[in-house]
C-alpha cells in the first residue's frame, strides 16, 4: 500500500494518508485505457451533423430540358447530387456516437491511469477550501502546493464559496467527484489534486 504526504493549503506537509491498493497500485493496462478514452470521447460527440438529400434541397421539380433531341445527356432535376447547389449522397445524419464499455472495463482502466499518477502528479490536500471565495486566494493555494497548469480536482465536496473561487482559472480541467472520475481528464491532466476525504470515497468505490 503506498503512502503519500498530505499537504495543507499553505503547502506545508501535514501528515500522511495510505492510498487504497487495489485502486492506486493497479497494473498498467494501456490498450484497455485506451478503450475507455475512446468511448468517453465518442459520447461527447453531439452527433447533430447533417446533409441535405436530393429530396431534401429546395427546387428541381421541373425537368431542366426534354429527354430527347437537345443532344445533351438526360436530366430529371437539377437538384441530383451531381448539380451545383444539388443533393449530397451519403452525407452525415444526426445518429448517437456513443459506444459501449462494460463496467468493469472501466474500472480497470480507471483504476490504471489513477495508478499511472501516483508517481507523476498527484497531490493530496487535506482539504480545499476557500472561505473568502476570491480567485486570487484560489490562486495563492494552488501555487502553495504546486499545483502548476492543467489541474483535475477531485473533491468529496465543494462549498459554494470555494466554487466561486475556482470557476474563473483557466488552469483548471474540472471540478469532480469521486463517484463520476473520467479517465480521460485523469491522463490529460499535468496535476491530479485530491483530497483525503476523496482518497477514502474512491477506494470504497472503486476497490
Amino acid at each position: 500500500m503506498a503512502s503519500v504526504k498530505v499537504l495543507n493549503g499553505q503547502g506545508q506537509e501535514v501528515g500522511t494518508v495510505d492510498l487504497p491498493a487495489a485502486v492506486f497500485e493497479a497494473k498498467a493496462r494501456p490498450s484497455l485505457v485506451h478503450q475507455a478514452v475512446v468511448c468517453e470521447l465518442a459520447a461527447m460527440r453531439q452527433g447533430t451533423h447533417k446533409t441535405k438529400t436530393r429530396a431534401e434541397v429546395r427546387g428541381g421539380g421541373r425537368k431542366p430540358w426534354r429527354q430527347k433531341g437537345t443532344g445533351r445527356a438526360r436530366q430529371g432535376s437539377t437538384r441530383a447530387p451531381h448539380w451545383r447547389h444539388g443533393g449530397v449522397v451519403h452525407g452525415p445524419v444526426p445518429r448517437d456516437h456513443s459506444l459501449k464499455l462494460n463496467h468493469k472495463m472501466f474500472i480497470g482502466a480507471l483504476c490504471s491511469a489513477l495508478s499511472s499518477r501516483v508517481e507523476n502528479g498527484l497531490t493530496v490536500l487535506d482539504a480545499l477550501r476557500v472561505e473568502s471565495g476570491k480567485t486570487r486566494d484560489m490562486v495563492a493555494l494552488l501555487s502553495a502546493v504546486n499545483a502548476g497548469e492543467k489541474i483535475l480536482v477531485i473533491t468529496h465536496e465543494v462549498d459554494e464559496k470555494t466554487f466561486l473561487s475556482l470557476r474563473n482559472l483557466q488552469s483548471i480541467i474540472d471540478v469532480t467527484h469521486p463517484y463520476d472520475l473520467s479517465v480521460y481528464d485523469i491522463l490529460r491532466a499535468k496535476t491530479v489534486l485530491v483530497t483525503r476525504e476523496a482518497v477514502d470515497a474512491i477506494g470504497e468505490v472503486y476497490s
